[in-house]
């Protein structure tokens, strides 16, 4: 009964820490490798006017991005001098307003976003209503019904439809009903707005889109247009010039509609120009900014939320489970004998300034020397207290000792043993001291190699680059770490090392 409850909890434990780790992972993008990186995009647009000699009130305004299927702003700034600004909503998506009382001479406004690739952010504007039929005058309702009833006879759904349209529209000499609604212009902005007033008269919601195509570094990006087409459902995308649907791979909505994308009220000579870099970023950065867009709590209780040293700290800390889990393995599954549960996980961690050599030989003079102070004061018949007392001076005087040597013959890795947790050293000769005493040398020696082994191995663990990023960025994963322990702790069966050693009493097979 008690092992139904260790699995039950085990599991349990199992699908809380999966489940945060998934949602952390997949929803919110955390990197699962230290190496990752996140492209990033920054957007600037330009907006220079001259306001004239007079002094004068100045009001501007610009779309900027809103709904941006595919991508999420990151970060985004309005540099002026001397304006203010304000944002607000529109049906084209978001515009911001730069106002100044008295303006005079050459003036430059700036809007930068920081954007990066986010499937997630999908198209979330609701469904359109049905557009009303437009009314173009004759002989333009003529052929816009003429050219409405042949698509429709060579479609069979709005995206078909559209396709079909974009193809007409692309050929207008071999059509005269398509060149009567160009009036001459075949630029793909016409093309779209032709299409938009096409779609509206076979009762399809339609809308023109601008964007700019993001490439690695461009100074002088520009706008694309292109044409959205709604199915019933969602919202399709298609190329006005080519007819193609989809969106570029890298496309950044900027605005919908056919309205201006900027208007300017007592300035002129206005010239808005585009540029585009690319860059690397943060994951965790990239992510916790997701985690509060769509208002998750997660990046509250995240340990980047920490101050910087003590998120030094716990990176330290959490590979502490970790160490102990491996110690667990190879005591209970290996067979690998040590003092103390955790010694060889607290001498591992001195071993992270010291590395694995320099840490065994200094570990093993201090403990040498250790122990003979340690039989001579068996002699001494002390207390338990007080000897362990005297032993631990002895260790400090010791660790004293070894780096003031080591430093007069020129070699450094000596000034490291300050770093050893003094009480794990006196427990150890104490303890091997015992050991030593009630089941001789060769167990204590056992012992002794044991713990050093493990406390590298421990070691050679928690200094993967990769679980350090997994287990700090995930603390999660401690709870599979527990689970595991839980059902290691049920664990009654044989030692691959006492299989080895019991070898020899195995019956062979009749």
């Amino acid at each position: 009964m008690q092992g139904y409850k260790v699995w039950v909890f085990a599991l349990a434990l199992f699908l809380i820490g999966g489940g945060l780790f998934l949602y952390k992972w997949r929803n919110l993008g955390y990197p699962l490798l230290p190496e990752e990186e996140t492209r990033i995009w920054t957007v600037e647009a330009t907006v220079q006017f001259d306001a004239g000699e007079r002094a004068m009130p100045v009001k501007a305004t610009l779309h900027i991005p809103g709904l941006t299927p595919g991508f999420a702003v990151l970060d985004e700034h309005f540099v002026s001098r001397g304006f203010g600004f304000t944002t607000r909503l529109v049906a084209g998506g978001r515009q911001v307003q730069w106002a100044i009382r008295r303006a005079t001479g050459p003036q430059t406004l700036y809007y930068r976003a920081v954007v990066y690739k986010d499937p997630a952010q999908a198209e979330n504007d609701t469904t359109p209503p049905f557009p009303t039929a437009p009314a173009l005058g004759e002989p333009l309702d003529t052929a816009l019904q003429e050219l409405v009833a042949q698509v429709r006879e060579q479609s069979a759904d709005p995206a078909s439809f559209t396709v079909e349209l974009l193809k007409r529209l692309a050929d207008s000499a071999g059509d005269q009903n398509v060149g009567l609604l160009l009036a001459g212009q075949v630029d793909p902005t016409s093309r779209a707005r032709t299409a938009v007033t096409v779609l509206a008269a076979a009762q399809v919601p339609a809308r023109l889109m601008r964007g700019i195509n993001l490439v690695d570094r461009e100074r002088q990006a520009r706008l694309v247009p292109w044409l959205e087409v709604h199915d019933g459902d969602r919202w399709l995308y298609f190329d006005p010039a080519t007819g193609a649907q989809g969106l570029p791979e890298n496309f950044l909505t900027w605005w919908r509609g056919d309205d201006p994308l900027y208007t300017m009220d007592g300035g002129g000579k206005t010239e808005i120009t585009f540029s585009v870099q690319r860059n690397e970023a943060d994951p965790v950065l990239v992510a916790e900014r997701r985690a509060q867009t769509v208002q998750s709590r997660i990046s509250d209780f995240s340990l980047f939320s920490l101050p910087i040293q003590t998120q030094a700290v716990y990176a330290v800390l959490l590979m502490i489970p970790l160490g102990a889990l491996v110690v667990v393995v190879l005591r209970n599954v290996v067979g690998i004998t040590t003092f103390g549960t955790f010694m060889p996980v607290l001498v591992a961690l001195a071993f992270r300034e010291t590395q694995v050599l320099a840490g065994v030989i200094l570990f093993s003079l201090v403990v040498t020397l250790g122990l003979l102070f340690r039989f001579f004061m068996e002699n001494l018949r002390l207390l338990l207290v007080p000897r362990l007392a005297s032993v631990l001076i002895i260790v400090v005087l010791l660790m004293a000792l070894v780096s003031i040597v080591f430093h007069q013959l020129g070699l450094d890795m000596g000034l490291s043993v300050g770093l050893f947790p003094m009480v794990i050293l006196t427990m150890t000769i104490e303890r091997m001291s015992i050991v030593w005493e009630e089941r001789g040398p060769a167990e204590a020696i056992q012992q002794g190699v044991g713990s050093l082994i493990v406390a590298a191995i421990c070691f050679t663990v928690m200094e993967i680059d990769v679980l350090k990023h997994l287990f700090f960025v995930f603390p999660e994963l401690l709870l599979w770490v527990l689970a595991i322990c839980l059902l290691l702790g049920r664990y009654s069966g044989y030692r691959l090392l006492e299989l080895v050693r019991f070898k020899t009493l195995a019956v062979p097979p009749s």
